[in-house]
């Protein structure tokens, strides 16, 4: 990797990393519904202030097939997933939680091989992923929460980070299939007008809306993960990917585990133990095997800031 990334990639983690600790604080004010739905109309909105201020660089995307593969993108690819993983954020710590994402590129391969004809497995990268998802399934078989109240994780938060994961990196190929010629902030700007449209609505009409729990501390999360994690990173994600190429970019994912395993026991006091260690070490080695057998990099899609 270029050495130059270096403070790229690291602040693109500590981003990445810093939200999910934003968002596991704030599942104890708020519902997880009503959080992803603040989060996502704050970052869209946002999106659409830049449309305005930069209205000579982005311009408003009109192109009917974008529009198309892009709102099913928001719907399936962000707004269930997002609010999947932040769900799990009520069960699970955030420790655990981004070391369980770290598998995202282990999935995405699996997925090239089976619906990208151009990205098939090799003996490499096969061993890289069965020793990734061999990581995976040791911590969740341990049943680590990663919290200190806490002794057993409840199994359907993992199977709510399973699901995410799946349906997270499922939109990498989606994106590489069908929109690989569409420029990356207009995907990402309808993705996230979509996800917004589809979380908040049903948020109110099925959860409610009830901020009485929340404290300024809780609102300070919020606008932290929606404006640093899920606008700023996607920003920031793109101008590494433009200037550095995926390779350096996909760097990013061993990073975001260990922002979120040191600031979740230093700010929240979640537990690092031997288990969770243990199963990173297994994925992150994995996703390193993978990484060097692969020419080619499908573009990662970090699940904080989807």
């Amino acid at each position: 990797m270029n050495t130059k990334a270096l403070p790229y990639v690291s602040l693109l983690g500590f981003m990445f990393g810093s939200t999910l600790i934003a968002s596991r604080f704030s599942v104890g004010q708020y519902a997880a519904t009503t959080y992803i739905g603040l989060r996502l109309s704050i970052a869209a909105i946002a999106h659409f202030v830049l449309y305005i201020l930069l209205s000579k660089r982005f311009r408003w995307p009109r192109d009917k097939r974008l529009w198309k593969h892009a709102v099913l993108l928001g719907a399936l690819g962000t707004a269930v997933p997002m609010t999947l993983i932040v769900s799990s954020l009520q069960y699970l710590s955030s420790g655990i939680a981004s070391i369980m994402l770290t598998t995202g590129p282990a999935v995405t391969v699996i997925l090239a091989h089976i619906f990208l004809p151009d990205e098939q497995l090799n003996r490499g990268k096969a061993s890289g992923v069965i020793i990734a998802l061999a990581g995976a399934a040791f911590l969740a078989l341990s049943g680590e929460s990663g919290l200190s109240d806490v002794g057993k994780a409840n199994p359907w938060a993992y199977g709510m980070l399973f699901t995410a994961i799946l349906l997270g990196n499922s939109a990498a190929i989606y994106i590489r299939k069908y929109l690989q010629g569409y420029q990356s902030y207009d995907v990402a700007s309808i993705r996230m007008f979509t996800a917004a449209l589809v979380v908040m609505p049903f948020s109110i009409l099925f959860v409610g809306f009830d901020l009485s729990p929340v404290n300024g501390t809780g609102y300070t999360a919020l606008i932290y993960a929606a404006l640093v994690g899920t606008f700023g990173g996607m920003m920031l994600s793109v101008y590494n990917i433009k200037r550095f190429g995926a390779t350096a970019s996909a760097m990013t994912a061993y990073i975001i585990p260990l922002v979120s395993v040191i600031l979740g026991a230093f700010l929240l006091h979640e537990t690092i133990t031997n288990v969770m260690l243990g199963g990173m070490v297994m994925i992150i080695g994995g996703i390193v095997i993978i990484n060097r057998n692969q020419e080619a990099i499908v573009e990662p899609q970090p699940a904080v800031g989807d």
